[in-house]
């Protein structure tokens, strides 16, 4: 029995430390930053309490029918009991939340018109995120693998696919949003305070599915107003030679059939515009930390890091080579 007991008390402790493992503010849905969020937190806190107490009294029942006296274990028999306890009191309990779902999320109300709301299109790709910001004057410029957004003013994203099946979520800011071939959906985000929320293809889209992630950045609305003007610029033009070279490999290499880089001869349409890549929180879409190293690390093996993604490995590039085109890329801020 000991043996057992060790056992079992291990388990529960294993289980246990998985369950706190995701217990992180930015990636929560109990941890809402705004208010479609704060909805959904609401809905999720009465159907895990609701839950609970209708468990503990599923226990306390079947407590008494198996120990209770013998007048309690009767009347629980009866067809009267069973019926309304298996058929009517689930019924009439999962259509009321149901409904209390229903107006709590607001589903199926039109949004507002807002004409101060920010347009922001998303567009899955396997297994990456292509993001386009339309300005008040309709001029529009592309980044990739992160939404950034000001606070207190609302986000419109009209989110749409380029392959299969994905769906947008992001648990601080809202709840998720299928992307369809064909049709596109809009979310709309409002962050209350700065800050950095983590989202998630939430449907099963191919091989490297569970590396499709992305940063939303709120940010105070001055900062992000430079933010903005600072991303539509072209990229800056490399300050020393080591920068210089790495233009040179990224251009001569092919690598503009595939990746655009605003004010330099690169005007790829395939992969993500790497534009502004240096000044972005990750890389490879919330894969791996973003800087030289990593750069150069998926350029070599990024095959073996995402499996199956549409980029070949480039191993052409000699040691000094790749540090300079890595540099470079780093450097686009």
């Amino acid at each position: 029995m000991k043996g057992a007991a060790r056992t079992h008390l291990s388990v529960a402790l294993f289980v246990l430390a998985v369950a706190l493992a995701g217990c992180r503010d930015s990636q929560s849905v109990l941890s809402a930053q705004g208010p479609e969020a704060e909805r959904v937190a609401m809905l999720s806190w009465v159907l895990f309490l609701g839950g609970a107490a209708i468990m503990i009294a599923v226990m306390l029942l079947l407590a008494t029918a198996m120990y209770g006296s013998p007048r309690w274990r009767t009347w629980l028999s009866r067809e009267l009991v069973v019926v309304g306890g298996g058929i009517v009191f689930p019924a009439v309990t999962l259509t009321a939340l149901l409904a209390y779902g229903l107006l709590a999320t607001r589903a199926g109300g039109a949004a507002a018109d807002d004409d101060e709301a920010l347009r922001i299109s998303v567009i899955g790709e396997q297994w990456w995120w292509r993001v386009i910001y339309t300005q008040p004057d309709g001029s529009r410029f592309e980044s990739a693998n992160e939404v950034r957004i000001p606070t207190g003013r609302r986000a419109e994203l009209a989110l749409t696919t380029a392959d299969v099946i994905h769906s947008f979520w992001v648990p601080n800011l809202a709840g998720k949003l299928d992307m369809i071939p064909g049709r596109t959906n809009v979310l709309t985000l409002k962050a209350d305070r700065p800050g950095v929320s983590r989202g998630q293809c939430a449907e099963y889209c191919g091989g490297a599915h569970a590396l499709m992630a992305f940063n939303v950045v709120a940010l105070p609305p001055d900062a992000f107003a430079s933010w903005l003007a600072g991303e539509a610029a072209p990229a800056t033009p490399p300050e020393g030679s080591l920068e210089e070279e790495g233009q040179l490999l990224f251009l001569s290499s092919g690598c503009g059939g595939c990746h655009a880089i605003r004010g330099t001869e690169a005007r790829g349409t395939i992969g993500p515009d790497l534009t502004h890549l240096g000044s972005r929180r990750s890389l490879a879409a919330g894969t791996l930390r973003n800087d030289a190293d990593a750069i150069a690390d998926w350029i070599v093996r990024n095959q073996h890091i995402k499996p199956d993604n549409r980029m070949p490995p480039f191993g052409i590039f000699s040691g000094p080579q790749l540090a300079a085109l890595s540099q470079y890329l780093a450097s686009l801020k």
